[in-house]
């Protein structure tokens, strides 16, 4: 299931002279939540590449059909399935780690405090985003105030997110697959299917990456 597409309202959107296609299948599941927190990131970095591609060409000018509906398809991506992924951190996958007892986990304690600012700060910008990009596409131009600020805001939250990205991937993520045990790891993987209302999963009691963990040693 592509959960990220789904939250976008739809896959395979292609944007005019876009370098993407919108809505990958992702490579994993539930029963891989760290796979699938990197997968959320991949379609972050597609989505907002799409807000970069139109605000940048376009400059508040009059869309196109597809350019409409990228545009569409992303800000709706970044508004449902955002704030879900930031839960699925905060809310299933740090308070294990700083309550692990481990060593790895309670040095990135600091990390994890940043990126949590971080997710306040990009979540403002998103808002303002999403009005911007709302305006542009009922009025069907921008003026070139609101133009200028809206590629301002993709600007940062571009390069904001190329380092958040990278540091929660290497910094958290690559600490939790070998410091949580399976029982915590298949615990976020339920935890994450139940904030996208799905009961009912096949998950197994060693999720995949602590399967990977294992075979390793």
């Amino acid at each position: 299931m592509d959960i990220d597409a789904e939250a976008a309202g739809g896959s395979g959107v292609r944007a005019s002279a876009m370098p993407i296609v919108i809505g990958q299948a992702p490579s994993s599941d539930f029963n891989d939540p760290l796979g699938l927190m990197q997968d959320c990131h991949r379609r972050i970095e597609r989505f907002l590449q799409v807000l970069l591609v139109v605000s940048k060409s376009r400059r508040g000018e009059e869309l196109s059909a597809d350019e409409r509906d990228a545009l569409e398809t992303a800000l709706r991506y970044f508004r449902k399935a955002g704030p879900l992924h930031n839960a699925d951190e905060e809310s299933s996958l740090f308070p294990r780690m700083r309550g692990s007892g481990s060593a790895e986990a309670a040095a990135a304690l600091l990390t994890m405090d940043h990126l949590e600012a971080e997710h306040r700060l990009t979540s403002a910008w998103h808002e303002e985003v999403d009005a911007l990009g709302t305006r542009w596409l009922e009025n069907g131009t921008l003026s070139r105030e609101d133009s200028n600020r809206l590629c301002l805001l993709v600007d940062e939250l571009d390069a904001t997110y190329r380092q958040h990205i990278a540091l929660e991937e290497s910094g958290v993520f690559a600490v939790a697959a070998d410091c949580l045990p399976a029982d915590a790891i298949a615990a976020i993987g339920r935890e994450m299917a139940r904030r996208r209302d799905i009961d009912s999963l096949p998950l197994s009691a060693t999720s995949r990456c602590a399967a990977r963990r294992a075979a390793a040693r």
